[in-house]
Order: C-alpha cells, then sequence, then structure tokens
C-alpha cells in the first residue's frame, strides 16, 4: 500500500514538474533545482532516522513553495491569489525567488544530516509502563478523560463567550495573572499535549489502536479550533496521528485497516465541519454580514485553504523583488511590536496589505500578512546569512525535539506534537520575531509541567507501595 502510494506521489511530482518547467518563465534548470532540493526536502522528512521536526517541515514548505509555485506556472500563468509586492514576473525575478528558496532547503538538508550524526530514534520505543502519569491514567482511565473533555469544552465554551484568545480577533476580555497566556496555551497545544499523553498510554494498554486512542483528542482538536476560530484543526491532529502510526509501526502493532478507514472518516468529517463553521462564524463576526450572506460566503473562504494560504514562495518573491533589503530593515524586523489593529512591517513594506480594507474594523479584528522564515532570513539580502542561519534554527528545532523526547518518557506522539508547532512557527515566521521567546519559553513549560507531575506521580505511588 505504502509503495502504491509513493508511486502515486512520485509520478504526480514528475508530470506537475514537466508541465510547470514547459511553462516557466526563467531558466529550466533553475526550476529543476528547486524541484529537486524542495522534494529532498519532503522524502527526507520521511526516512527512518528523520525527526518529526523534518516530516512537517517538509510537508509544509513542500505546500508552501513548490506545489503552489507548479501549479501556479503550470496552470495559471504564473499569477498568484496572494500579494507578491514588487515581483513583475520576470525571468530574472522568477529565478531569484526560487533561487532564494532552494538555498533554504538545502540548509535544512543539511542541518538534517548534521543532527542524524547525532541522535536518531531507537527501532523500538521504550515502554511507558514505570511513568507516573501512566500508572494514574491506567487506574482512574476513564474518569480522567471524562474530565479533560470537560475542561476543554469549558475553557473552549467560556473563550468563545468572553472572546479571550481568537485568531485575528482583538481580546474582548482581558483576564487578572496573565490568564489569557493560560488560554492560549491550552487552546494551542497544551490541551494537544495531553491527548498525545492519552494516546501514547492507549496504545501501551492495548496493543491497538483504541476508541479511546482516536475519539478524546480529535474532539479536543474540534472544539480547540473553533473556539480559536482556526481552520487549522489539521494540523495538531496530523501530528498526533503522524506520531501514533510511526509509535505503532515500530511496536509493530498489527491494526485492523477498518480502523484506520473509520478513525480517517471519523476526522474528515470533523475538520470540514470545523472549517465550515469558522468560515461561518468569521463572516458573521468579522466582516458583520447577515446569517444568509454568511453561509454564501463559506465556499468562498474554504477553497483556497488548500493551497494559496500556506505561507511560503509569495513572501520569497516580495522580499526578493525589494529594494528595502540590508541591515537598517534587519534591525527595524527584529524591534517590531504587537500593536493590536496595526499592519505588520511586511504588511507596509513589501506587499500592498489586503488588510487595509476600510470595511476592517481595526478596533475588533487584527490581521497580518506573514512572509515565512525563508523570506524574512533574506531581508539582509544576502544568501550566505540565509543558508547559515536557517542551519542554526534548522539544529534548534532538532534541540527542542531530543529535549521533549529526553525528559517526557520518549514519548514519540508527544515529540511529533512540539516538532509540528515548531515547524508551523518556521513556516509563518516573520511578524514580531523577538517575542518568538514566548512560544520557545511555553514549550519548554510544557515539557517541564509534564516531567514534574510525572516525577512527583512516581515518588507518590513508590512511597505508596513501601507503605502498604
Amino acid at each position: 500500500m505504502i509503495r502504491v502510494l509513493v508511486f502515486l506521489l512520485v509520478a504526480v511530482v514528475g508530470g506537475l514538474s514537466i508541465a510547470a518547467a514547459v511553462s516557466y518563465a526563467g531558466h529550466w534548470v533553475v526550476f529543476m533545482l528547486f524541484t529537486l532540493t524542495a522534494n529532498a526536502l519532503l522524502f527526507n522528512g520521511f526516512r527512518r532516522s528523520a525527526l518529526f521536526f523534518d516530516t512537517f517541515i517538509g510537508v509544509f514548505f513542500w505546500l508552501g513553495f513548490w506545489l503552489k509555485t507548479s501549479v501556479r506556472v503550470a496552470f495559471a500563468n504564473g499569477m498568484f491569489a496572494e500579494p507578491v509586492g514588487a515581483f513583475n514576473g520576470s525571468a530574472g525575478a522568477f529565478d531569484q525567488a526560487l533561487l532564494v528558496s532552494s538555498s533554504g532547503f538545502v540548509a535544512l538538508l543539511v542541518a538534517s544530516l548534521v543532527r542524524e550524526r547525532l541522535f536518531v530514534y531507537p527501532d523500538r520505543p521504550a515502554t511507558c509502563s514505570e511513568s507516573g502519569i501512566f500508572r494514574l491514567y491506567r487506574a482512574y482511565r476513564k474518569s480522567l478523560v471524562l474530565g479533560f473533555l470537560l475542561i476543554v469544552v469549558l475553557a473552549a465554551s467560556s473563550n468563545v463567550w468572553l472572546g479571550i484568545y481568537q485568531r485575528g480577533m482583538v481580546a474582548q476580555t482581558v483576564l487578572p495573572f496573565g490568564l489569557n497566556g493560560v488560554y492560549k496555551w491550552l487552546l494551542q497545544f497544551g490541551f494537544a499535549s495531553i491527548s498525545a499523553l492519552i494516546i501514547r498510554f492507549e496504545i501501551e494498554i492495548n496493543r491497538n489502536l483504541s476508541l479511546m486512542a482516536v475519539v478524546p483528542p480529535i474532539l479536543e482538536s474540534l472544539f480547540s479550533n473553533v473556539s480559536l476560530l482556526s481552520r487549522g484543526m489539521v494540523l495538531n491532529s496530523s501530528a498526533l496521528a503522524v506520531g501514533g502510526l510511526r509509535l505503532l509501526g515500530a511496536m509493530k502493532c498489527r491494526v485492523p485497516l477498518v480502523r484506520f478507514i473509520i478513525a480517517g472518516t471519523v476526522f474528515v468529517v470533523l475538520f470540514v465541519a470545523s472549517v465550515f463553521a469558522v468560515n461561518y462564524l468569521r463572516a458573521s463576526w468579522v466582516i458583520e454580514v447577515d446569517t444568509s450572506t454568511s453561509i454564501s460566503m463559506v465556499p468562498e473562504m474554504t477553497s483556497p485553504l488548500f493551497m494559496d494560504r500556506w505561507v511560503g514562495i509569495e513572501g520569497v518573491m516580495a522580499v526578493s523583488s525589494s529594494d528595502k533589503l540590508g541591515w537598517s530593515l534587519w534591525r527595524e524586523a527584529w524591534q517590531e511590536k504587537f500593536r493590536a489593529g496595526e499592519l505588520s512591517l511586511y504588511d507596509r513594506y513589501f506587499i500592498d496589505s489586503p488588510y487595509t480594507h476600510p470595511a476592517i474594523d481595526k478596533t475588533k479584528n487584527h490581521f497580518v500578512s506573514l512572509p515565512g522564515i525563508i523570506a524574512f532570513l533574506y531581508y539582509l539580502g544576502s544568501l550566505p546569512f540565509l543558508f547559515f542561519a536557517l542551519l542554526g534554527f534548522g539544529l534548534v528545532a532538532a534541540a527542542f525535539e531530543i529535549a521533549t523526547y529526553r525528559y517526557c518518557g520518549e514519548n514519540w506522539i508527544l515529540c511529533s506534537l512540539f516538532a509540528q508547532v515548531v515547524a508551523f512557527r518556521y513556516a509563518s515566521f516573520g511578524y514580531v520575531p523577538s517575542q518568538s521567546y514566548l512560544l520557545f519559553g511555553t514549550l519548554l513549560l510544557n515539557v517541564l509541567i509534564i516531567f514534574t507531575v510525572d516525577r512527583a506521580l512516581n515518588r507518590f505511588f513508590s512511597w505508596q507501595s513501601r507503605t502498604a
């Protein structure tokens, strides 16, 4: 089955590459280099020695760069749906954008090869039977999962009701003691990290794909993403799925195909429902139109999600065609601060921003365009700087994943989740970059919480066994 899928993917890539190369305005060698490096990065993420970060950064960049470029060049005369700034579609402009992108892909490939000499996942995952959290879960399994889902529903519904944190919206309620940040953490990946523990423990108990390993995580993802007004339910869910599938394979668990089909069907149905629900809410609350108009706008808002909304090539096109590059821009970018309702530096300097429309209420909405990490690291206009900086970013991402593995019970599913969070941050990098420490600090705090709770429970159970 896997070989058939790989063959089909290779056939599609080959056919689309030829179609795009024929229509490409620049030199065909540049396009083939771009194709080779982008697809090498994609397939690199599915090697046995790959980290989960390799998998997700390869997929995100393949979608945002290679697939989007190839489809647009082959079938849309090189026209893009997202703004591309001063990019004029000439042969030189296309070649420059693709060379910049290819340099970034090569940097990440080199980072992966360097990391591989230092760490790879073992052939067989370690058992979690001695974990303190697992022992608690095994004893109170149903009660804990039910309690978890109730907390998720309460947090998600209160977030919708109070407008604490939602994508593209200015906070309508500011809670004391920094609780807005707690909501943001829990709904973005805090609850999902608990789902990762549930899946890992269910696989340990059943050596199979149980109902408990599928339904609660999917429901959590549904509630959290609708609450956030986010159409990204696929992100955390796919991370949990990739980690779970890799774990099942490494443990040599034989799961009936029908279970995968049922799980996949449930996810697809709920994912589509979440996208339509969020688009309806966005049309109603953000654009403030009546119900019938909101419903009619949903399909129009949904279709671009499958390709054009992945951040990637447009940012590189806009930046590589700009005459503003240099150290002054680089320093200003790092000094950018969050200001509700204001455009990003990228919106102001590089593109004709779609968020200057007078119908957008900036007292309620906060929309910005994102260049992505490759475009951002090219603000200096230097390919060597881009290469070595992205090499460093790749090694930092690997270090975070390895730390998660070491200090969270060698939980592959949790590693996959956090790797996806980092990879998506890189893919959509560029707005208020100096505040990236908040995301990485929260990830480390999440790791510390799991590590501390596990140690405390282990000591409790050890004390309990000694006094029994």
